[in-house]
C-alpha cells in the first residue's frame, strides 16, 4: 500500500469533496438568481437594530463577493461594512494585525460591538478575531468555513499554501483555538454538497450559544448568496446582544434546512 493511501485512510483524515461536487459549483449563479427572485420573502426577516456588521470575503475573493450580503443587511437595518483590504490571498500571520485594525476602527466609530460574518476563509479570520478581541465582537457567523477537524480536506489547500506562503500546519495552536469554543455566540452555516471544502471541517461544537445550520444542496461559491443562508444570517444577527436561542427552521425557507441533530450524529 502506498504512503499516499496510508495517509488518506489515517484516523481523523478527511478527503476533499469529489470532482463531481467541485464541477457542480457552477450552480452558485442559480443561487444568486434565486435570492433576487425571492427578495420579497427575504425582506420578511427580522429587522436589525442598527449594530455594525463586518463582512469578510473568502479565499481569492474581494469585497465585491460580499456586496449582495452587505446590501441585504443594510436594507434590514444593519450598519454593514466591507473589509477594504482588497483580494483575500490568505495568510493568518499577514492578516491578523490588519483585520484587528479594521475591527477596532468600526468599533470605535460606532461605539457598539461588531458582528462578524465570514465566508469560507473569511469565517476562519472571523473566529480568530473573536478570540483576539471578544470585547469588540458581538457574534460570529461563518459560511462554509473550514476551521475544524482536518482542515486540509479542501480543494483549495495547495493553492492557499502557494499564494499565502503558509502551510496549513503552521499556527497549529491558533488553529486549535479557532476550532474550539468562542467567547461570543457563534453560528456555522454549511452544506454537505459543498464542492470546495469537506462539510465536516465546518462543524463547531454545539452549545448553549453555538450551533450548526445545514443548508440543503447549497454550493460553496453560492452559499453567501443562497436565499436560505441569507435568511439564517439575518435571523441570527437579530438576536439581542448577549442573548442566544436556537435557530427556528420554520419559515419561508424551512424546506432548505436539515434537522439540527443531523450534523452531530453524522
Amino acid at each position: 500500500m502506498s504512503r499516499g493511501r496510508d495517509r488518506a485512510q489515517a484516523p481523523g483524515r478527511l478527503r476533499p469533496p469529489s470532482l463531481g461536487l467541485l464541477l457542480a459549483e457552477a450552480r452558485g449563479l442559480f443561487e444568486f438568481n434565486a435570492s433576487v427572485l425571492l427578495s420579497p420573502l427575504l425582506m420578511r426577516a427580522p429587522r436589525g437594530d442598527g449594530h455594525p456588521v463586518l463582512a469578510l470575503p473568502g479565499f481569492l475573493a474581494s469585497d465585491l463577493s460580499m456586496a449582495p450580503m452587505r446590501r441585504y443587511l443594510s436594507e434590514l437595518g444593519y450598519e454593514a461594512h466591507a473589509w477594504r483590504i482588497g483580494r483575500n490571498l490568505g495568510g493568518m500571520a499577514r492578516m491578523r494585525e490588519t483585520l484587528r485594525g479594521r475591527l477596532t476602527e468600526i468599533y470605535a466609530d460606532s461605539g457598539r460591538k461588531v458582528s462578524l460574518v465570514g465566508w469560507s476563509l473569511g469565517g476562519v479570520y472571523a473566529r480568530d478575531l473573536a478570540l483576539q478581541a471578544p470585547d469588540m465582537v458581538r457574534s460570529v457567523i461563518t459560511l462554509g468555513s473550514p476551521f475544524a477537524n482536518d482542515v486540509r480536506a479542501t480543494n483549495a489547500t495547495a493553492l492557499y499554501e502557494a499564494l499565502s506562503g503558509e502551510r496549513v500546519e503552521d499556527f497549529a495552536e491558533a488553529r486549535e483555538a479557532i476550532a474550539g469554543d468562542l467567547p461570543v455566540p457563534a453560528t456555522s452555516i454549511y452544506s454537505r454538497t459543498d464542492g470546495v471544502v469537506n462539510w465536516r471541517t465546518c462543524l463547531l461544537h454545539p452549545s448553549e450559544r453555538a450551533e450548526n445550520i445545514e443548508v440543503h444542496f447549497a454550493s460553496h461559491v453560492g452559499l453567501g448568496v443562497n436565499p436560505a443562508a441569507l435568511w439564517a444570517v439575518a435571523d441570527r444577527l437579530a438576536q439581542p446582544e448577549g442573548e442566544f436561542w436556537p435557530f427556528d427552521r420554520a419559515g419561508p425557507f424551512a424546506i432548505a434546512y436539515a434537522p439540527p441533530e443531523r450534523a452531530v450524529s453524522a
